[in-house]
């Protein structure tokens, strides 16, 4: 029986944060008649001195959440949108500063990439412009991603990218794994390597005394080098590639402390044609998209701590 005389045990508050996720803005920069485009999705959380809004219901301390949304499209006309991480920056600043109850802010921004349609001279005639400028198409190769932390005094700056899918049609091998009686994977000395890159890179700028990276370069950069690793790296598995992808970009850019992968293996079976007299000299393949070896590592510069979360759905 169990013993009502006790008091109960004090239930506190933990870990809380708030804001408005997910705000969609996009901002066109009109240069004469040539125009530019940045496409955001712009997500806020705020915590700091907020208990008492738990606790009995007071919003003295809160911001509202339409609030930060207002900013979010404010901002992008007040300080424009040179690159996902400033724009982040900018409000990561302002939410801390200008309100005392804020202690931290996390800015995550999603940016969808377009690029100009060049049309043809004919129909450049017919609209009547020497050139059209204004067209754009959108880039579906990938995701960026930031994500900025600030808590009045130290940054941290976390990017990436998602949703990009690559493939080497030769150069790979798998062989020499641990076989039991389970196992009826045969060895590959000749396969397909597939996966579909999620990644993200820690900065090791942190305060404002330092000087601040090129964010649009080094996203450019970061991201060449990954796809020069992913192509040069003669690979006997996907373990091995990552590693590479990640060491490439730790030594080419002196910015990066961390980076840290997901990648998916998208297997590639050989299809049995035999039953059809059929020989399938690695030319015909069922592309699997379920269940997938799933591959995951960090990589860090020596000397250096690994901060980005094991589990990438945490960013």
């Amino acid at each position: 029986m169990a013993d009502i005389s006790r008091p109960a045990r004090p239930v506190i508050l933990g870990q809380n944060q708030y804001g408005k996720a997910e705000n969609r803005v996009v901002k066109i920069t009109r240069d004469g008649a040539t125009h530019h485009i940045k496409d955001l999705n712009v997500s806020v959380a705020l915590s700091g001195d907020m208990d008492e809004v738990h606790y009995s219901g007071s919003n003295a301390n809160v911001l509202p959440t339409d609030t930060t949304k207002n900013t979010v499209y404010a901002f992008a006309k007040e300080h424009g949108i040179e690159s996902a991480e400033q724009f982040g920056i900018h409000l990561a600043r302002h939410f801390v500063t200008s309100q005392e109850p804020i202690h931290r802010a996390r800015i995550r921004i999603e940016e969808y990439a377009w690029e100009r349609i060049e049309a043809s001279d004919a129909n450049s005639r017919f609209s009547g412009a020497d050139e059209v400028k204004h067209s754009f198409v959108r880039k579906g190769q990938e995701t960026r991603l930031t994500q900025i932390t600030y808590d009045g005094e130290r940054w941290e700056v976390v990017s990436g990218l998602k949703d990009l899918v690559v493939m080497n049609s030769t150069n790979s091998e798998f062989w020499g794994y641990v076989k039991d009686k389970y196992t009826t994977l045969k060895e590959a000395y000749d396969r397909i390597l597939a996966t579909e890159v999620s990644g993200r890179w820690r900065f090791n700028w942190t305060d404002d005394e330092q000087r601040m990276p090129h964010w649009e370069k080094s996203y450019e950069q970061v991201k060449k080098h990954m796809l020069q690793a992913f192509a040069e790296t003669y690979s006997l598995s996907l373990q091995q590639t990552l590693y590479q992808m990640g060491s490439r970009i730790i030594n080419h850019r002196s910015e990066i402390d961390e980076v840290r992968f997901s990648l998916p293996n998208k297997h590639h079976f050989l299809v049995d044609l035999e039953p059809f007299g059929l020989k399938n000299d690695n030319e015909v393949y069922f592309a699997a998209d379920r269940p997938y070896g799933l591959i995951e590592a960090t990589v860090l510069r020596d000397g250096c701590e690994a901060k980005i979360p094991v589990d990438l759905t945490n960013l």
